[in-house]
């Protein structure tokens, strides 16, 4: 092959004549000297210029065999090699001509540039593969630009080293990916590391991060046990991504959990989180949902600041939207937030998720919602299956551009022999004194048909006798005992129409009454009090189950 016929074709040579350009010096200027040049310069400038080359002049080979990067010629479709340059021969060593590319430079095979060869000969056009890593250990980008002559056409494969931006890259991926776990880890450790379990529900929820930057969102999630066989679940989101989102998340989680001890309604804990929000960072906002489950009741009561509605499959498979009430983000003040109910029955399953579950840039949120409760309508399982179903079928993957936090619980119908477990019994308390000894003995009857131990059997009459006695001392009608078993633990409540929550406090030896709180508190596991809903309150105490109890 003749080689400079061919490099005569190379695309980008310039072929034009060597042009001599005639300097001249221009006329003098006025006597005066004003702006005139000087005599050294002037014959400089009337001097004839040092003759240059021109492109086509230059010996095309001895330059590509100067070139650092690396430089070979193939033609045919069979990519015979013409030409490889110096560069080329240090890095992989000497090659044989007019062999196949596939024999003859086996090191662009294993980095899949033939198929590449073959398109730039069919297209005519240019192309570049990036930082690809040789045998050698190197990276090289490699440019195929086509060639022609006659009827001969080839490709110019033209590679250069590009190892120390590909080494830098490695690096600040590297980097990328240890700030990324850092963030996640951080992000998770705000989160709870083993959802508590209530008696009567079952709970599971899942948490991906968005992306793959570091800067992860605000999503969380909570389950509070509140006693007396109630739950409270949350689920929020704060605004924005970074470290500084998450530890806004951080402290909205910690003061929920505080504002659950105080056993507020749901529109209230809201209303103290909304001001606290605006103190943490009257920047940042959050959305949240705040409920609450009453087994007795058999609703989930809730509050939404600004939050996506909270979804409930009963147990036909129905979907119901729990969308109202709702009110604006945290940290918008000036709202009184209210709180709305749902029935959540046995067999019956809720779903608390934020906007990352069901939020697409191509698609308006209430079409993510409604394949939402597509997806739930049919999805059976255990809590944690049902997240699983839910995650893909909104089709969240690793590279999923928004963090996502999804919340199950189940309230499961009960038969056979688990529903012996799960057991309520409930007295109104009628007139006045001797309501006491009719209250002990229903407690006393109760519990010898629940068969508990003699000694479980005697600390339960003995609270309930004290709860009765408290409320028919300080409460206003109407009054009620009520006894609830299950699996885990015995529970025991009596309601009044009195709002003034009883406190436990140290009698002194002379007093003669004071004492019945202190006595519960003293017997019990764990006790509490609550205002209800339409005024008044209701007196708890619980007690944990042996192991091996019927």
């Amino acid at each position: 092959m003749n080689f400079t016929r061919w490099s005569a074709r190379l695309p980008g040579t310039q072929r034009r004549a060597a042009a001599r350009i005639d300097h001249t010096v221009a006329p003098d200027r006025p006597a005066d000297g004003a702006g005139s040049v000087p005599s050294a310069r002037a014959e400089q400038l009337t001097q004839e210029a040092p003759y240059l080359p021109a492109v086509d002049e230059l010996p095309v080979r001895d330059v590509l065999d100067r070139v650092p990067a690396l430089v070979a010629l193939v033609h045919g479709h069979d990519h015979r090699v013409a030409y490889i340059n110096d560069a080329y021969v240090t890095a992989f060593g000497l090659r044989p001509l007019g062999e196949p590319t596939r024999e003859s430079l086996p090191e662009l095979a294993e980095l899949g540039l033939l198929p590449l060869l073959d398109q730039v000969l069919r297209s005519g056009k240019p192309r570049t593969l990036k930082s690809r890593k040789a045998p050698d250990g190197r990276s090289y980008t490699f440019t195929c630009t086509p060639v022609t002559e006659a009827d001969h056409a080839g490709v110019l494969v033209f590679a250069t080293d590009v190892t120390d931006h590909a080494e830098a890259a490695e690096r600040l991926r590297a980097s990328e990916r240890r700030q990324r776990e850092t963030a996640v880890t951080l992000q998770r450790s705000l989160l709870p590391q083993e959802l508590e379990q209530p008696d009567d529900l079952r709970i599971a929820a899942t948490y991906h991060p968005g992306g793959t930057e570091a800067a992860v969102g605000g999503d969380w999630y909570d389950v509070i046990t509140l006693g007396g066989g109630r739950t409270a679940l949350v689920i929020g989101d704060v605004m924005g991504r970074g470290v500084r989102a998450a530890a806004v998340m951080g402290q909205l989680r910690t003061a929920v959990r505080a504002y659950a001890r105080l056993d507020l309604p749901p529109h209230e804990v809201l209303q103290l989180l909304d001001g606290l929000a605006a103190e943490i960072d009257a920047n940042q906002i959050a959305t949240c949902v705040y409920a609450i489950h009453d087994p007795n009741e058999g609703r989930l009561v809730y509050a939404s600041a600004g939050h996506l509605p909270i979804l409930v499959r009963d147990e036909t498979g129905a979907v119901q939207r729990a969308d109202e009430p709702t009110g604006p983000p945290l940290g918008t003040g000036g709202w009184m937030h209210a709180s709305g109910s749902v029935p959540l029955g046995p067999g019956s399953t809720a779903v608390l998720y934020t906007d990352g579950l069901v939020e697409r840039r191509d698609a308006d949120l209430d079409e993510g919602i409604e394949a939402l409760e597509a997806a739930l309508s049919g999805a059976t399982g255990t809590p944690q299956v049902v997240c699983d179903r839910l995650v893909r079928s909104a089709g969240v993957t690793a590279d999923h551009d928004d963090d996502v936090a999804v919340l199950v619980l189940q309230h499961p119908a009960r038969t056979g022999p688990d529903s012996e477990l799960f057991r309520n019994a409930a007295l109104e308390l009628l007139g006045g004194v001797e309501a006491a000894p009719r209250a002990r003995a229903f407690a006393s009857g109760v519990l010898t048909s629940w068969r508990f131990p003699t000694d479980l059997h005697d600390l339960g009459v003995l609270a309930a006798s004290e709860l009765v006695a408290n409320s028919l001392q300080h409460g206003t009608p109407p009054m009620r005992l009520r006894l609830r078993r299950t699996d885990r633990r015995l529970i025991i409540e009596v309601t009044d129409g009195d709002d003034h929550l009883p406190r436990r406090r140290r009698a002194e030896a002379g007093d003669e009454s004071g004492r019945g709180i202190a006595i519960v508190a003293t017997i019990a596991s764990n006790w509490g009090s609550r205002r209800t809903p339409g005024g008044g309150k209701a007196v708890w105490c619980e007690f944990v189950l042996p192991k091996g109890a019927p």
